[in-house]
Parts: C-alpha cells; sequence; structure tokens
C-alpha cells in the first residue's frame, strides 16, 4: 500500500507542476535563459504523465476492492 501512496502522491505533484509550467508559459516573458515554448511543452508532458499515473492508481484501486 505505501508504493499506491507514493504513486498518488507523484501523480498529484507532476500534474500541479504541469500546471504550473503550463500557466508560467503564457505569463513569464521569454528573458533569453529559456523560451515559453519549452515550459508550455514540459508542464504538458509533466500533467500527461501525472494523468497515467492517476489513471493506473485509480484501476489498482479497483482491483484491489474486487479481490477483496
Amino acid at each position: 500500500m505505501k508504493r499506491m501512496n507514493v504513486q498518488l502522491v507523484m501523480a498529484v505533484l507532476l500534474c500541479a507542476a504541469g500546471l504550473i509550467l503550463v500557466f508560467s508559459g503564457f505569463w513569464v516573458a521569454p528573458a533569453g535563459e529559456i523560451h515559453n515554448s519549452v515550459l508550455v511543452a514540459f508542464g504538458e508532458i509533466s500533467t500527461f504523465a501525472g494523468a497515467l499515473f492517476g489513471v493506473d492508481y485509480s484501476y489498482k484501486i479497483k482491483k484491489n476492492e474486487n479481490e477483496k
């Protein structure tokens, strides 16, 4: 069950970080170091990865409930 909690925390953190980066990409003017398209792309990837973790977590929970 500890692994499931770690997976849930990582899913939430990845989604939150991804959403923050996506919105930062729209609000932050390019200062020459990181272009906003890089922030948006990484934010989308992080959000997608977090969503996959979350979907996997929910299926594992349903599977465990059905086995009991």
